[in-house]
């Protein structure tokens, strides 16, 4: 893999018909300075909107992929995102003068051969890696999808497919590594079955497709009629079907070559980490919607190491954030510091420990010769580990203030006494508009000793 970030020499552009929409498009690539990343760039709108290749635009994922930012929308991003990718180009500037990609022939080849034919340059900025340090899994039991990355210090994938039929089959398809993206993915267009075609046709999907673009799998033989029909929406004067469940006379370009499409939309729809991605990926019955959950949780677990690494100098089994790092992230300082130690961190959820000592100052003048911690100090001691999970949605939690809102369900069902440990679960319930809501409880030897729904505002700090 490239350790260098690459852009392109010089702009080109194609010409097309969008898949979906069916309308005329053109696609210009400009090089593009070092840490530019991929960007789109509607030029036939006014003003211009540029729209990021990220996960944040992704708008929907039905039957291919699409951004959106101000309510301008760009469909079909994935084909040339997976050129981009597989050729290991960085930094790109996409103009589009119309609402989707262009089609071409159902394939990333003509952009490959195009981005081949132009050239690529050599920047000097360093490409920085997501890499996969612990396997990340996805799965979606309804629709029986497996996805999974695996440490790996390169860029593998391997993709399944299987649609039930008996023609289809189940197929398989690899690739070893990016050099191979050329001839071993690349050429692989895009399909559907014949059954799928009207119904599809009638929800306003491949306005723009063709037996030039796509390859139309025949599982269940149609009736003259369905053929006549067909042949009208398609604008061709006569659909046949070949023995092997193809339509017309279309040339598979490999025996597998509905798998190795499938890798090239998942390709494609990785391209929107924004990294280039160290990892073996191993997909079961992919597709879009799977393809951007699965990025999605690649994401948000890099970005969860990201932010450890960050506080947390040192590593130790069971830790998390030490005392030393949640000093960093949190304001507060003796007598009101009341977390130890975070042991569990991720997008949604955090677990954190607070010790009860006999030193502490609140026990000298509250409860004299019983010493029970006060149960305002219990809730305040679980606000600040949900507070730590503030990491997730701001980047500099320690230039903001925590505020309470408003405390509901709060329940205390048993003492907490010096000697105890706590430990705290919260969950993140909803965030609207620097307004979080939490859930979360706390237990002792495995008891719930309290319990609340906590509501907090995020106020920047000012000066």
């Amino acid at each position: 893999m490239y350790l260098k970030q690459h852009t392109i020499k010089y702009p080109f552009s194609l010409e097309g018909t969008g898949l979906h929409t069916g309308e005329a498009v053109q696609v210009t690539l400009h090089p593009a300075p070092e840490n530019f990343g991929i960007k789109f760039k509607r030029v036939d709108v006014s003003p211009p909107i540029v729209i990021e290749a990220s996960l944040e635009h992704v708008a929907d994922t039905e039957r291919s992929t699409t951004l959106e930012k101000e309510g301008v929308r760009i469909y079909t991003v994935e084909h040339l995102l997976a050129a981009l990718m597989g050729l290991q180009i960085d930094n790109v500037l996409v103009e589009v003068h119309g609402p989707e990609l262009p089609a071409l022939d159902g394939s990333a080849l003509p952009y490959v051969q195009k981005l081949k034919e132009v050239g690529t340059v050599k920047q000097r900025a360093n490409r920085e890696f997501y890499v996969i340090e612990e396997p990340i899994h996805y799965q979606d039991d309804t629709n029986q999808v497996d996805l999974a990355a695996l440490p790996l210090d390169d860029f593998r994938a391997t993709v399944m497919i299987d649609y039930g039929s008996t023609f289809l089959g189940i197929q398989h398809a690899t690739l070893v590594r990016l050099d191979d993206f050329e001839t071993e993915v690349a050429p692989a267009r895009t399909f559907c079955f014949l059954h799928e075609v009207l119904p599809l046709l009638k929800e306003g999907y491949i306005k723009g497709g063709s037996l030039e673009n796509s390859i139309v799998l025949v599982d269940k033989v149609p009736s003259k009629e369905e053929l006549e029909e067909l042949a009208r929406l398609l604008d061709n004067p006569k659909v046949e079907i070949r023995k092997e469940g193809i339509l017309n006379n279309t040339q598979l370009r490999f025996p597998n070559e509905p798998a190795r499409h499938k890798l090239l939309d998942l390709i494609g729809d990785l391209a929107l980490l924004g990294a280039p991605l160290k990892a073996q990926i191993l997909a079961a019955r992919p597709g879009h919607k799977a393809n951007i959950a699965f990025a999605r949780k690649i994401q948000s677990k890099i970005k969860q190491k990201q932010i450890i690494k960050r506080y947390q100098k040192t590593s130790a089994e069971g830790v998390v954030f030490d005392i030393h790092a949640i000093q960093k992230i949190l304001p507060h300082r003796y007598p009101f510091l009341l977390v130890d130690r975070i042991t569990r961190f991720d997008e949604n959820s955090i677990e954190g420990i607070k010790n009860v000592t006999i030193n502490e100052p609140f026990f000298v003048g509250h409860f004299e010769g019983n010493p029970i911690m006060p149960a305002v100090l219990q809730l305040e001691a679980m606000a600040q580990v949900g507070g730590i999970l503030l990491l997730n949605i701001i980047d500099n939690p320690e230039d903001y203030w925590v505020y309470f809102l408003a405390v509901d369900k709060a329940r205390f069902r048993r003492p907490v006494r010096p000697g105890d440990q706590i430990h705290f679960k919260l969950e993140l319930v909803s965030l609207k508009r620097n307004i979080c809501k939490m859930v979360g409880k706390g237990y002792v030897n495995g008891q719930v000793v309290c319990e609340a729904e906590m509501t907090a505002s995020l106020v920047k700090k000012q000066g």
